[in-house]
């Protein structure tokens, strides 16, 4: 081989590595866009939010549908303030938002208070500006081993919230903290959240400064949660493929979030 030769082959070689590496910072730009405009995937790690979301969901988050915020970018780049292309959310949304006092933790919830809204639970009944929310009992919520029997019920409430959005709800305990509270109104630009496991659930009825979430800033909104696009039980392990596809949860897979 002539030195023409080597020399025009190392060319072509850095070529393709070349054409290798842009292709690939293409498609990371790409997950980017997507994941910052458009949709993000989330994992659901506690069961604050059963019935409706269990361990092991995985939701995609729309994030145009609250506008977006310098939460909405990778690595929150403190670029702006506020939102832009803004819009409220409703009550009953399922909501992913950053934990106020320490925005890099992500909570998935549901916005129960819009602003101004005067938020009380009492005897474990949701009231909303002075108004009991509707709610009836249906049938307990069940738990069940791998092979299908079941280990426990819980108690299940469906309530229906002003304006017309309509989810389960769990009770626990009888006597519990969060079932009797005062009654919270909500700042403005803020938004009270719940979780539908009502008495497993770290959220507005607990004030941020010992802990819990406090009243949410509308700028802390991520978007909100649409459809389970896969649900993995916990049998599954990392280790072991050999039972991912056993662990999946078929029913749950592609189901929307109500």
């Amino acid at each position: 081989m002539d030195q023409e030769q080597a020399v025009a082959k190392a060319k072509t070689r850095g070529g393709d590595i070349w054409d290798s590496l842009r292709t690939l910072i293409y498609a990371v730009l790409l997950a980017i866009s997507i994941r910052t405009v458009a949709y993000e995937p989330f994992h659901i790690p506690s069961e604050s939010m059963l019935p409706t979301l269990w361990v092991g969901d995985y939701v995609f988050v729309s994030k145009f549908a609250y506008g977006y915020s310098k939460y909405s970018i990778i690595f929150s780049p403190p670029i702006f303030e506020g939102r832009a292309l803004g819009s409220s959310p409703k009550r009953g949304d399922v909501v992913v938002f950053r934990w106020p006092r320490d925005p890099s933790i992500d909570y998935i919830k549901r916005v129960i208070g819009l602003p101004g809204d005067r938020i009380q639970v009492r005897d474990g009944a949701l009231l909303i500006n002075g108004e009991p929310v509707k709610r009836r009992r249906v049938e307990d919520f069940e738990r069940h081993d791998r092979f299908g029997n079941v280990t426990e019920r819980i108690e299940q409430w469906e309530e229906t919230l002003p304006g017309g959005a309509t989810f389960n709800t769990l009770n626990l305990f009888n006597y519990n903290a969060g079932d009797n509270t005062g009654v919270y109104t909500v700042p403005a630009g803020h938004y009270f959240m719940m979780g539908d496991n009502r008495d497993n659930s770290q959220d507005s009825r607990v004030p941020v400064e010992v802990g819990g979430v406090g009243y949410v800033p509308a700028d802390h909104l991520i978007g909100r949660a649409e459809v389970r696009w896969i649900s993995i039980d916990q049998s599954a392990s990392l280790l072991k493929p050999w039972t991912w596809f056993s662990a999946l949860r078929w029913s749950r897979m592609f189901t929307g979030i109500n």
